[in-house]
């Protein structure tokens, strides 16, 4: 597997190309220290696996979230792993919602980096025991009684979360903009939803898109 390695910290870098090292079925094939080198590199670099930091100075794309989601929209099939030291739930789920597979916190990646190269090559989440609890101790969802979607907005929902955009949909089902918008709108109602940040999460973790 081809990886990437970004991160602005050398030090940190030079850690993790010894991890990915150790898997003989890995290759560090370019490193990059902020978002702005990363998206030049992946521009002219094949890879497979993006080890990031989800927080790196820079221009264009200084933002963890907005750098994610340029990431993932360019090059859907690319797994991206985050090596990062924040364990605030909202940004952890955001993040997931993105479409990342793996997040290990820094301070565990000695030992957990290994195993979330090899849970994103075979298609699995993977996060590290410190964050996870993190995630348990504060769940403000409940999922024993869910809100109940209609049939058309529970698809609306899939479809968005999985990349769709409004117009998209629309163009699929023959239906008015509008008429998508609307259904957008109550299914966010009925979820007490405000953004599609928390929209793209919910359709994750209820299991309508992976």
């Amino acid at each position: 597997m081809r990886v990437i390695i970004a991160d602005d910290h050398p030090v940190v870098r030079i850690g993790l190309r010894m991890l990915v090292n150790l898997n003989r079925h890995c290759e560090v094939v370019g490193e990059a220290d902020g978002p702005d080198s990363l998206l030049d590199l992946l521009a002219t670099t094949p890879c497979d696996v993006l080890i990031t930091d989800f927080s790196m100075p820079g221009n264009s794309q200084a933002d963890g979230l907005k750098m994610l989601s340029q990431v993932r929209r360019t090059y859907p099939k690319m797994q991206i792993i985050l090596v990062t030291m924040f364990a605030n739930v909202t940004t952890l789920r955001a993040v997931f919602a993105q479409g990342v597979l793996g997040i290990v916190a820094k301070g565990a990646s000695a030992q957990e980096l290994p195993l979330a190269i090899k849970s994103v090559a075979d298609g699995r989440r993977f996060i590290s025991e410190s964050l996870r609890l993190t995630l348990l101790q504060v769940d403000p969802r409940t999922q024993a009684n869910p809100p109940a979607l209609s049939a058309k907005e529970y698809e609306v929902v899939r479809m968005l979360a999985s990349g769709m955009t409004v117009s998209e949909i629309a163009n699929q089902f023959k239906r008015s903009v509008s008429t998508i918008s609307r259904q957008k709108i109550m299914a966010m109602q009925r979820l007490g939803i405000s953004n599609d940040v928390e929209l793209f999460v919910y359709a994750r973790e209820s299991g309508m898109v992976h």
